[in-house]
């Protein structure tokens, strides 16, 4: 049993001595996420983690390619002894010198920005995955936060426009991305926030037919009198999912959010036919808006975000009411960014602090797919065998689809914190398309310092906030020449 101290993407390498007769030999090798997913019997869904593999003396091989951090070998061949030389985990990665940094007064913090930027950077690999054990696909609600975080840490990849346009070349219209219509609509809206970060023109130039069409087909599903008729499968996350709604409320927010990206886009591309065709499914939409107050705090956080509720009045009497449950670690990004628009800044460091921090407590190096802080009750952390008094937080927990070690512990989605705290702590966002202008407005909340660099197009905007002795937060500020910042 081999514990390589973090989360991997890539193979494992065993370099074999001399064997007595020159006797080729037979192993099973176990990878897993937690050390009791290497010692149990992983499943073999989307990569294989559980495999006989044979082992030639005086010889060096790679076996594998998934999502690990523990490996466990075993000899299956009777009074053979096998003389291992090494046993090597070989990870396969982008080169990614990181742009974007973001230090505080807060270590708990600053480990949490860099777990969500090392989450990200393991789903960076043949395009964006959700993760790199399982599923190893592009899913576009996925990848708002995962693309929110690489916009904040590298700045323009040319992965992300690849995954995009990948996922967009598979789905013509008039079919849903990733067979769901809410993920279409978080293309409209990676597309919009990546061309106000980045600027690219021509890349969004190349979006034009398709934007067009998805927003003509998105508008079909509006009635005039603002109801929505949903053509397939409603999904928002899992945990949601079992209140249809919920889901329809979170829907009907999540396409007006759309639509309003969509306009702005088409503005800039002067289709004015389809900017219009997106301004009349907004106003349809706000006839008949969902009850604002709703017991899901996913399906609330969009009513704020999208301006269709109130978000102090969410925040007050849904968001910051017992605010570590019912969220999950996908859309607790956008709990996040509803409570922000509140004001309620000091709550969401807590929520960072207790929810995601709890991952770490427990050995996580990425973020998971999901969590429920009632998981942690009288667990056993992932790098350590339970004991007989503990449960298997791994075996015996997750939901839905990601049920036991299935469960990824390596999700992109869940790496919302590290975009929100540079958005939001640190302070800084685009203003105008391509960051020619940036606002920078700190909110420092218990903190007494932060500091760190915005990528864009044109160098790093780098600043540093210190809270005087008064309460004032006084700032010191770099930004290239082409950059004009705000705060």
């Amino acid at each position: 049993m081999l514990d390589f101290g973090r989360e991997l993407h890539g193979s494992l390498q065993i370099v074999i001595g001399p064997t007595q007769d020159k006797k080729v030999a037979r192993l099973r090798l176990r990878f897993g996420e937690s050390a009791s997913e290497a010692m149990g019997n992983p499943n073999n869904d989307h990569a294989l983690h559980d495999f006989e593999i044979f082992a030639p003396p005086m010889a060096s091989q790679e076996y594998g390619m998934t999502g690990f951090r523990f490996a466990r070998l075993d000899l299956l061949d009777d009074n053979l002894e096998l003389p291992l030389v090494a046993v090597r985990a070989i990870s396969l990665m982008h080169e990614l010198p990181q742009i974007g940094e973001f230090r505080c007064s807060d270590e708990r913090l600053n480990r949490i920005w860099q777990t969500g930027a090392d989450t990200v950077a393991l789903c960076m690999q043949d395009h964006l995955w959700d993760g790199p054990k399982r599923d190893r696909l592009v899913w576009m609600g996925d990848l708002h936060p995962e693309i929110a975080v690489v916009s904040a840490v590298w700045g323009a990849h040319e992965i992300v426009p690849q995954s995009l346009d990948w996922v967009r070349d598979q789905t013509p219209l008039p079919g849903w991305m990733n067979n769901l219509g809410s993920y279409s609509m978080w293309w409209i809206i990676i597309q919009r926030d990546w061309f106000w970060h980045h600027g690219n023109r021509e890349y969004l130039e190349n979006q034009r037919a398709y934007l067009t069409g998805l927003i003509q087909f998105l508008c079909e599903q509006i009635e005039t009198n603002g109801e929505v008729s949903w053509r397939g499968r409603e999904f928002l996350d899992w945990p949601s999912s079992k209140n249809p709604l919920h889901v329809r409320a979170g829907l009907h927010a999540l396409l007006l959010w759309s639509l309003q990206a969509g306009a702005q886009l088409c503005e800039v591309l002067e289709e004015n036919e389809a900017a219009k065709i997106a301004r009349d499914g907004i106003e349809n939409l706000k006839k008949k808006p969902p009850s604002p107050i709703l017991e899901s705090k996913q399906a609330s956080a969009l009513l704020a975000i999208s301006g269709l509720a109130d978000a102090a009045q969410i925040n007050a009497q849904v968001l910051a009411q017992s605010p570590l449950s019912g969220i999950s670690s996908f859309y607790g990004f956008y709990v996040l960014q509803a409570r922000a628009q509140a004001g309620d800044f000091g709550g969401c460091l807590e929520l960072i602090r207790r929810y995601w921090g709890a991952m770490l407590d427990l050995g996580a190096t990425s973020f998971w797919e999901d969590f429920d802080l009632e998981w942690a009750q009288n667990a056993s952390r992932i790098d350590e065998i339970p004991l007989s008094h503990q449960s298997d937080l791994h075996f015996e927990r997750g939901d839905f689809c990601y049920k036991s070690w299935r469960h990824s512990l390596c999700h992109g989605w869940a790496a919302g914190p590290t975009a929100w705290l540079t958005q939001w702590v640190l302070g800084v966002s685009p203003l105008e398309i391509g960051c020619r202008r940036v606002q920078i407005a700190p909110h420092l909340g218990d903190l007494d310092w932060v500091e760190g660099a915005f990528p864009t197009p044109f160098g790093a905007v780098r600043v540093r906030h210190e809270r005087g002795a008064d309460g004032t937060v006084h700032s010191q500020i770099e930004a290239p020449r082409e950059v004009l910042s705000l705060d």
